[in-house]
């Protein structure tokens, strides 16, 4: 099933770190919306009423995340609101968003049923505040799906022959701490892989709920 993103030429660049073309490139495209293909495997089959990406860069995964909730939010920490805000009008979807840190988030607790942060957890200074924060704006039952790289010596320079880019410049020794401060803040209920069972995996995505509740139905 195809995912739903926003046109390549809609894209915005909001940041050095931002690579949503790289959806659009060939296998490198294919491997990188792998990481959406995973969250929509872990979204719930019922709608959610609020859902929050944390990390939503160009807004580029929006137009999927809208067939999946009812109100849609976004929190980053670049200043093109406005911007994004009007290309995502283009082309139908509707989203309210904020710039704001993942650690400092201006909503009121409990307000969120879903919240989504794909390829963003590696970027934060201080996961442990992040899921912390999170946490605190997850309504009873809610669940939290984040997506996040792995980490090998044979994926990395994958990495720099594809893209160029450097994946110890951009994420430094974040990666191996980002699944045990999620898991100890919250309660693991999956993990699913791309590739599945395959080696080191290139994305991993957690679902997670509060400790000591249970799933929205």
């Amino acid at each position: 099933m195809t995912i739903s993103l926003l046109p390549r030429q809609a894209l915005l660049k909001t940041g050095d770190v931002d690579h949503a073309a790289w959806n659009y490139d060939g296998l490198l495209g294919y491997v990188s919306r792998q990481r959406f293909a995973l969250v929509r495997s872990l979204l719930s089959e019922r709608r959610a009423g609020k859902l929050l990406e944390v990390g939503y860069g160009s807004g580029v995964f929006f137009p999927e995340l809208a067939k999946h909730a009812d109100q849609l939010y976004g929190a980053d920490i670049h200043q093109q609101t406005a911007e994004v805000t009007a290309v995502l009008a283009q082309a139908g979807v509707d989203a309210q968003l904020v710039t704001a840190s993942a650690e400092a988030l201006p909503f009121p607790d409990a307000m969120f049923d879903a919240i989504v942060a794909v390829s963003a957890f590696e970027f934060f200074p201080d996961a442990g505040r992040a899921i912390n924060e999170l946490a605190r704006v997850l309504a009873p039952g809610g669940r939290i799906i984040v997506v996040t790289p792995g980490r090998s010596p044979l994926l990395d320079l994958a990495l720099r022959i594809f893209t160029g880019e450097s994946a110890a410049k951009d994420f430094g020794d974040r990666r191996e701490r980002i699944v045990p401060t999620l898991t100890r803040a919250m309660r693991h209920l999956r993990s699913i892989f791309f590739p599945f069972r395959f080696g080191v995996p290139i994305y991993r995505a957690l679902l997670l709920t509060k400790n000591g509740e249970r799933l929205m139905e």
